[in-house]
Parts: C-alpha cells; structure tokens; sequence
C-alpha cells in the first residue's frame, strides 16, 4: 500500500486531466493521492469525484511558489485545504491574473529572439488547461527550435535565459499563513531545490520556516538520491515534522517521471496516515 502526495494535472503544468490522474494512479496500485497544482486548486473538484469513484483517498492539495534567493527556489506544499476558503480563492485568483499578464511578456522575448510563436500556438497546446511553459516548451520542440522540453528550458524558459520572465511569488510566511488559514498543513517541497551547500544550511531553513508554521518536510521525491532522503528524514525526525513524499508527476511534460514512484521509491501509506491524522486534529 502506497501513496502519492505530490503530482500536478493541466489545471497548472501537467498533461493529464485530474480524473485522468486519479485512474492512472487505480492502475497504478496508489491507494491515496494529492493533487498538488501549481497556484491553483481548479482541478480539485474533477479530482475529488474520480478519487471517490474509484476508491481512493484523496487530500485536496496546492503547492505555492514562494520568494527564495537565487539560484535556489523554495516551494510550499499544503495539504488538507479547503478549496473554497475565501484567503485562497482571492490568491489563485491574483496569480491567475498574474500569469496571464506574464505569459504575453514570455511571446514577446521569444519573438524578439526571432522564435516564431504565438499565445494562440501556446493556449492551443494547454487545450483548456492552464498554459505553462512546458507546454510552451512543446511548441518550441513541435516547431523544431529545440529537441527537447529540457533543451527548451536550458536555452530560453528556465529561470535566467532569455525569455525567463520572474513569476509573481509570495514570501514563505504569507504561504504558509494561506495554507493554514484554508484549514491545511504546510509541507516544504523537494528541499534539494533549495541548492544549499550542505544540509546543515538546509536544517537552518528548515528551522526559520517552523517558526514560521511549517507542519513537515518532502522527504522521498523524483530529484532526492538516497543520502538527500537519509539526511531528510533524520531533519523531519530531529524536529517533529510529517514527513511526505510524491513523484512531482506532470504526465509527458516530464515523462521520465512515473505516477507513485519517487525515484525508485514509493511513499509509505503509513506517511500518508500521518498526515490526514493531523489535518483532522483541531
């Protein structure tokens, strides 16, 4: 019996439907799962409904982007939230408005650079869903400017290229306020994304953002080789902290990842248990 607390639908970057996330993981064997799209809860509901369908547990989830020095970045997960918390739908409807101011200024970097696309090219390969830049990256890749999403990113869409443009972030506080507020518990995300030096620097953070109301740590995740998840696990521990896991699965915009698996690893449900526990606790 396994889990899957982290994975992402195209209500933000995946390529899945949320249902046709929640069948994947039936077939799969996952016996508990959390949608955890990027600044949004729009594919909560559809989610929720196949869950129930088909037998499986589901925790409403969200993961926030948070402001972080470079080249690191930080993200928040929360788990258990109300989707309808009225705190939450005045953000997702604030990033919502950001990114569609955004996603013209990333058209017009790339077109200055000679790249021939368009929002049209870009909404029309999200198909209903959010436009992310993996599915900016697609065009890209469909058109012959790169070979691949990864190429994509290295050259004009990651964080530092030409047509990177900055997203709007909230500081971990305000995250972290927000999840709680909504009724949830704040998990930090892929801690190894925080491109520290050592984990000591790492347990610093991890020690700033409990002051802060975080609830628990990723431990098991697509990015963490077995020293990051041993050193991991003994920060959660040392602290008290939930420990969770996910793959981060966006369907074929990273199709090196599969639903349920973290790097060769599965997610004990008893992690899962853990965490429903607390979300119940007053």
């Amino acid at each position: 019996m396994y889990v899957d607390l982290h994975c992402h639908s195209t209500a933000s970057d995946g390529t899945f439907r949320p249902a046709q996330v929640i069948q994947l993981a039936h077939r799969c064997g996952v016996s508990a799962l959390s949608l955890t799209d990027h600044d949004t809860v729009g594919g909560i509901a559809e989610a929720a409904d196949a869950a129930a369908g088909l037998g499986i547990e589901f925790l409403p989830g969200i993961e926030i982007s948070s402001e972080f020095p470079k080249p690191g970045t930080l993200h928040m997960l929360g788990y258990g939230i109300d989707p309808s918390s009225p705190a939450l739908q005045a953000l997702t409807a604030r990033l919502v408005e950001a990114r569609r101011e955004r996603n013209p200024r990333i058209i017009h970097r790339l077109n200055e650079l000679g790249i021939a696309v368009s929002m049209e090219d870009w909404l029309a390969e999200a198909a209903g869903g959010v436009p992310g830049r993996p599915h900016l990256a697609a065009v890209l890749v469909r058109k012959g400017y790169v070979s691949s999403v990864r190429q994509a990113f290295d050259r004009y869409l990651g964080e530092g290229r030409p047509a990177y443009v900055e997203k709007d972030r909230l500081s971990s506080r305000e995250a972290i306020d927000l999840i709680r507020q909504a009724g949830g518990v704040a998990v930090l995300a892929h801690p190894v994304q925080l491109r520290r030096e050592n984990f000591a620097q790492v347990e610093t953070i991890v020690k700033q953002l409990m002051d802060e109301g975080l609830g628990g740590l990723e431990v098991l995740h697509s990015d963490h080789d077995e020293l990051t998840v041993r050193e991991l696990q003994r920060i959660a521990e040392r602290f008290g902290l939930l420990k969770t896991g996910g793959s981060d699965f966006h369907g074929s915009n990273k199709p090196e990842i599969r639903l349920g698996v973290a790097n060769g690893r599965v997610v004990p449900r008893e992690w899962f248990e853990a965490l429903r526990d607390a979300i119940k606790r007053p």
